[in-house]
């Protein structure tokens, strides 16, 4: 009899329909390659059909959140950075009820939140009472792991204090969050990348030339496409900082 009750407390226990371990390594596999269009494409239809069979899966979930939000992050076009916005927030959230002790779902929907505000303007966004559903996710995020994804926290928190308006706007914190990722991940390209905007910003181009030259140097053999994506940035902001120190 006892062993019959801990065997049905087992089924109880873990997930009915979980996501199989075969399938999520596939989509990350795919995931890594998301510099390729027909990558992305697969990782969409595979995320599709394995959310049908098991909606409520958490790391089916926030995989979801992760390619909407490399999405958003590439988006140029307002409207459609907008409605990506606005899918990985809703991804985000579904992820974080879920599985409220993890920190990927506070994470990618705080960035949800911060690329829908940055395609609607940031004066909108802050007249809609979205810095308090954003700061309330990415706080969260911070306390339960501010290292995932190479420092994501630190740098969606740092990225907060640039893209203030003035007089909210705090470069210098904006500079610690920064260099808090760098210190831990010092082959983020793209902690270096949000350095060298801010620098520049705060008047400081000599700097801002220092830090974006570890962007066109570094190595993205860390994350590919990330990398790559970063880099291509990059050229504007360099060109920005050659520009201010002539």
């Amino acid at each position: 009899m006892r062993l019959k009750l801990l065997a049905l407390w087992v089924l109880w226990a873990v997930p009915a329909h979980a996501a199989d371990p075969a399938l999520l390594d596939q989509l990350d596999a795919l995931y890594a390659k998301r510099g390729d269009a027909e990558s992305v494409k697969a990782l969409e239809t595979g995320l599709s059909d394995a959310l049908k069979a098991t909606p409520d899966d958490f790391d089916l979930a926030w995989r979801k959140a992760r390619i909407l939000q490399w999405q958003a992050d590439g988006a140029t076009e307002k409207k459609l950075k907008m409605v990506l916005g606005k899918q990985t927030w809703e991804a985000g959230d579904k992820a974080a009820k879920l599985q409220p002790a993890r920190v990927e779902g506070y994470y990618f929907a705080a960035c949800g939140i911060g690329s829908y505000s940055q395609a609607v303007g940031i004066m909108k966004a802050l007249g809609d009472g979205l810095e308090g559903k954003f700061n309330e996710r990415l706080d969260t995020a911070l306390k339960i792991d501010p290292t995932y994804e190479y420092g994501g926290p630190w740098l969606v928190k740092g990225r907060y204090f640039y893209e203030l308006p003035w007089p909210k706007r705090d470069l210098g914190k904006s500079v610690e969050y920064y260099q808090k990722a760098i210190a831990k991940f010092p082959q983020s390209l793209r902690a270096h990348y949000y350095l060298a905007e801010t620098l520049l910003k705060d008047g400081k181009a000599k700097e801002a030339s220092a830090a974006i030259e570890k962007v066109k140097q570094g190595s993205t053999a860390y994350n590919p496409a990330e990398g790559q994506r970063v880099q291509q940035w990059a050229k504007k902001v360099d060109a920005d900082i050659q520009e201010e120190l002539k």
